[in-house]
């Protein structure tokens, strides 16, 4: 077998073609743009490149005939807030064929150790964790927008090669047609929205910089803790803005506020995925036409929240509740949407485990963040909870 590295038209059209090889049977796959993919690995289009590296290679056989593709890369700055730096692998698609997947496992791990990484983790995203992040082990059903989903034998593959669990990732589905949803989680959100400190107001367009500020604000406090906190990049934000502003609903994104001061956020996305799996990943003119028209007749419906984050100081005070309890009769007036997916969940955040499942939201799928040390003899340990010492 041989690797190549992807580097010109062709060898970018092979990485493309790879996973349409593999899920060519399967119905629930759907392809995600390409362009979104090139995005991933543009300087220009990713600002995981100021201070970060990317690489990325395909697999074929013998006979010429495709065998896998990989991803590998580093964000410095992150890289060095673990106890090990700590590199990624991601994009991973292989055959049923574990040496295939060693060849490409190997491949990324020697690109990541030449530049000074001692582990990585995979398969993951060359940017922020609500996309493509995870393994899917559990929940083999159409994914939500930006949710990994891949086949059952790919745990088998990064398991053999060594990887281990750092942490799980739970989804949880919320049927929204239903008439109630639990009445005391309801009454504690209304008496928490109505009181005079807060306020709470959903995105505009027309004052997208003072949500960035927003946004950063509240996600810099609420995830200074983590074990790779990083300080939110504002391009990255005005990067997703920009990638996805013509499926945003400005109704889908709430902000929290005490005494006009930032403390909360909750973000959600209509689930693209239903009218990608139409597009076979392509967005020509044809397409285009075809996406709009989708759009138009009410395709999406479902939603997927991507991020929820409250400071420190406001997470007992049921500012959760009362941002769920403002979006309620949105979700009541655009009654197309009928299923909201509440991913992710990590098990190192018992809390938001917590609020996923007090507004009925049910455990749907299961991905796993798995690491590979580079040096086998060294101790592994998972992901710490937060707030444990």
């Amino acid at each position: 077998m041989r690797l190549t590295t992807v580097q010109d038209k062709e060898t970018t059209k092979l990485f493309h073609r790879v996973p349409h090889l593999i899920y060519r049977e399967d119905k629930n796959w759907a392809a995600p743009l390409e362009s979104m993919v090139e995005d991933v690995f543009t300087p220009e289009k990713n600002p995981s490149f100021k201070n970060g590296e990317a690489i990325r290679w395909v697999l074929t056989g013998d006979d010429d005939q495709l065998k896998g593709r990989i991803g590998a890369f580093v964000n410095y700055d992150k890289a060095k807030t673990f106890e090990q730096p700590t590199g990624g692998c991601g994009f991973f698609e292989c055959i049923d064929d574990q040496q295939a997947a060693d060849l490409l496992f190997d491949a990324a791990r020697d690109w990541l150790k030449e530049r000074g990484m001692e582990a990585m983790d995979g398969p993951v995203n060359f940017g922020e964790n609500y996309m493509n992040w995870g393994l899917l082990v559990d929940g083999f059903v159409p994914q939500g927008f930006g949710m990994p989903y891949n086949p059952n034998y790919y745990q088998k593959l990064f398991e053999n090669y060594g990887f281990k669990v750092y942490f799980e990732q739970y989804s949880y589905h919320l049927d929204t047609t239903l008439p109630e949803l639990p009445d005391r989680f309801w009454k504690v959100a209304e008496w928490v929205a109505k009181k005079p400190q807060f306020s709470f107001e959903h995105f505009s367009w027309k004052k997208k910089e003072k949500f960035i500020d927003d946004f950063a604000n509240v996600y810099d406090s609420a995830w200074r803790f983590h074990e790779h906190f990083k300080p939110m990049d504002k391009d990255d934000l005005r990067d997703f803005l920009k990638s996805a502003k013509a499926i945003l609903e400005e109704e889908f994104i709430w902000f929290a506020y005490h005494e006009g001061e930032p403390i909360a956020l909750f973000v959600m996305v209509p689930d693209i995925n239903q009218i990608l799996i139409h597009l076979n990943g392509k967005m020509n003119l044809w397409n285009i036409l075809k996406f709009m028209w989708l759009k138009q007749r009410k395709t999406m419906t479902r939603t997927r929240s991507l991020i929820i984050g409250i400071v420190p100081k406001f997470q007992r005070s049921g500012v959760d509740a009362a941002m769920f309890w403002h979006l309620r009769p949105v979700m009541y007036r655009k009654n197309w949407y009928k299923e909201m997916e509440l991913s992710w969940a990590g098990d190192f955040n018992p809390k938001i485990v917590s609020l996923y499942k007090s507004v009925g939201g049910k455990h749907a799928k299961t991905h796993y963040t798995m690491r590979y040390l580079f040096d086998r003899s060294k101790p592994f340990q998972r992901a710490p909870i937060i707030g444990e010492e």
